[in-house]
């Protein structure tokens, strides 16, 4: 991204911690212990376990540091939300200085909150006492091997690299990708909650991550305002403006993620009256109250500018105790255990290995009837659909047109990519090799070829307004993007080839292909990877986004000719090969209706060849409808130029023509 560089000249100001207003955090975090202590005491979330417990400090301490852990992490994604995107900063100010600096100890916090979280887990899942000689070297040999201590030295990685930039970054820049990396690291919260214990675990973890996500942003975010108010002086109208329309959007993805995973944890009536659902039921009340306080804060910060600190304080600190109250609640939520935990143990060999049952035996009827949803990959692809739409709608209310057919391409290319990931291919795919590479290759091939002609980069920054005041609006991030030398780097044709191609042999040639088909974060690394990498090359040959220079039609078409060549060689070497890949996990999985796995992988390299072969073709041809274009604008414009000057240049071309005449030296062609 590109960063706003103060000038040699001028020192930055200093961070202004001493102006922050600790005190609402303190409280908000005091509140949320003694919520968090007292619903678990009454779920039962605190009873000592019937077998293996390790005593009340394990188990109070893990609530309490749960506790600290949210509210720490929130703060860290939310200074760091304001620093780099809503708040301006003018000469002589410290906004984002301080709210980095804060955001960095945050950080801190949260990564410290993770080691302990380490060693309480651990001696939980283990049954070792923290007090135990062999706790610490069993807690080193087994931190890494073990899934749910390997999340959490996955996330201390993350927390301690968000403090490291977050104390160095000071331009907006710097502070985006500080925000970028907190943000992530949610990613593997996610998948050590009760919803990676259920079949449709799938549903659980996506519905974990986006209410993570969503209450990180919001509680974070008017957390932050509140503590930096002093630093903001005259710049809190403007920041509120900026969080309301966040605010509202995590308000309605946390409510509709609390749906998505409540559906996982009730089989009947008697279920709802549990002592999980009973502080579900809490939850949803203080959901309600936080909705009621949002309106309020739109209604009369915004549309009346009532920012005077005692109707911005009462307003804010009051929404910010209900917030403590539903962090609280949330936190005894997940160490209550849920009514209905599905035992992942049974006779069925795929459900054990995926965390799917083993589908139906496959049949072609199935290719148009089988629908298993991926929510990870279904909700961003509608919800990027509805962005296009009211991207092209935008355009037209103020006059401009948009081609209808770019709109088209785009809901066809989401189409496909919802059916292979959602439909028959990511249904079976899971477990048979044949469909699995009908879906790599949907992924990797086809669906970019509708997507990157419908120009969504182009579509961005024409409906997008951009922001005046030095910030980072989403056409200030999409700019910084694409031009970005990291752009310039991966979508060189050679290097998107290289990887385009790279991907398939490093990917079914090593241990990466059997963990992305036992492993959830696995297959959504693949999907993501194949999907980027697929667009990424499309758009290197024949992308009409703005972006990095492009190379010469000619040698895209030679580079694209070179790895078509590569392709096929790929699918020709899993027609052929005499040696099956990932054996223990198909062995096991043990399809009744693939009697031969290395013919099904046969069959794979053949539609690993066969499905290559026409998206190839179609991008040979946009490759070389480019260039035809491209010579005609060139023609065109140099007609125009002619026009406007006369001719200037044939006319000087033939006085020098005349000029060599004259001095009896012969212009003909030798």
């Amino acid at each position: 991204m590109t960063t706003d560089q103060a000038s040699p000249a001028a020192a930055p100001p200093r961070p202004q911690l001493g102006r922050v207003l600790v005190g609402p955090a303190v409280v908000m975090l005091v509140a949320a212990v003694l919520v968090a202590v007292v619903a678990g005491a009454m779920s039962g979330a605190l009873a000592p376990l019937l077998l293996g417990d390790t005593g009340p400090v394990v188990r109070y301490g893990q609530v309490i540091n749960r506790v600290v852990h949210d509210l720490s992490s929130a703060l860290t994604i939310g200074l760091l939300l304001v620093a780099a995107f809503l708040t301006p900063e003018s000469r002589g100010t410290a906004r984002r200085s301080t709210a980095a600096v804060a955001a960095a100890y945050c950080a801190g916090a949260w990564a410290l909150t993770c080691l302990v979280g380490l060693a309480l887990t651990f001696s939980q899942s283990s049954g070792l006492l923290l007090t135990d000689p062999a706790f610490f070297t069993e807690l080193r040999s087994t931190a890494w091997p073990l899934e749910i201590t390997r999340l959490i030295v996955i996330e201390l990685a993350m927390a301690f690299a968000a403090c490291v930039l977050a104390a160095w970054a000071r331009t907006r820049g710097q502070l985006a990708w500080a925000f970028a990396i907190a943000l992530a690291t949610l990613w593997p919260i996610s998948f050590g909650g009760h919803g990676s214990g259920l079949v449709g675990h799938e549903q659980g973890m996506t519905a974990l991550l986006i209410h993570l996500v969503g209450i990180s942003l919001w509680v974070g975010g008017l957390l932050a305002i509140v503590i930096l108010r002093p630093v903001l002086g005259n710049a809190v109208q403007i920041t509120l403006e900026r969080y309301s329309p966040i605010a509202l959007a995590c308000y309605v993805a946390v409510g509709g993620s609390g749906v998505l995973f409540a559906l996982l944890q009730a089989d009947n009536l008697a279920d709802l009256v549990t002592p999980y659902w009973m502080l579900l039921w809490l939850k949803v009340v203080a959901l309600l109250v936080l909705g009621m306080f949002g309106y309020n804060q739109r209604r009369l910060l915004l549309e009346r500018g009532a920012t005077k600190p005692g109707v911005f304080a009462r307003l804010a600190l009051t929404e910010l105790g209900v917030m403590a109250v539903a962090l609280g609640l949330g936190v005894a939520l997940s160490r209550t255990p849920p009514p209905v935990i599905e035992d992942l143990t049974g006779v069925d060999p795929a459900l054990n290995l995926t965390g799917f049952p083993t589908p139906e035996p496959f049949t072609a009827a199935k290719l148009l009837t089988a629908w298993e949803p991926m929510w990870m990959f279904l909700l961003p692809a509608l919800a990027l659909i509805g962005l296009y739409i009211a991207g092209v709608r935008r355009l037209r209310r103020r006059g401009d047109a948009w081609p209808v057919g770019r709109t088209v391409l785009w809901v066809i290319g989401w189409v496909i990519f919802i059916y292979a990931t959602s439909g028959a291919p990511g249904m079976y795919g899971k477990v048979q090799f044949s469909l699995h590479m009908v879906m790599h290759m949907a992924l990797m091939m086809a669906v970019p070829i509708f997507l990157v002609p419908a120009a969504p980069i182009t579509l961005a920054l024409r409906a997008i307004r951009s922001r005046t005041d030095k910030t980072l609006g989403p056409r200030e991030i999409i700019l910084a993007i694409v031009h970005s030398r990291w752009a310039a780097f991966f979508v060189q044709p050679v290097v998107a080839a290289v990887i385009f191609f790279g991907s398939l042999i490093a990917f079914y040639y090593t241990a990466w292909f059997e963990w992305s088909l036992s492993t959830h974060s696995g297959h959504v690394v693949m999907v993501v990877h194949f999907f980027l990498s697929g667009y990424a090359f499309v758009w290197a040959l024949a992308g009409t986004d703005p972006g990095p220079p492009k190379w010469p039609a000619p040698m895209r078409l030679m580079v694209l000719i070179g790895t078509l060549a590569a392709h096929a060689f790929f699918g020709l070497a899993l027609m052929s090969g005499n040696w099956l890949l990932a054996p223990e996990f198909f062995k096991t999985v043990d399809l009744p209706w693939v009697p031969d796995l290395l013919a099904d992988q046969q069959l794979a390299g053949m539609i690993a060849w066969g499905i290559g072969e026409l998206p190839t073709v179609v991008l040979a041809m946009m490759v070389t409808y480019d260039w035809l274009r491209s010579d005609t604008r060139d023609a065109k414009r140099l007609d125009r130029k002619a026009d406007r000057d006369g001719d200037a240049d044939l006319a000087a071309y033939n006085e020098h023509l005349a000029h060599l005449a004259e001095h009896g030296r012969d212009t003909r062609p030798r």
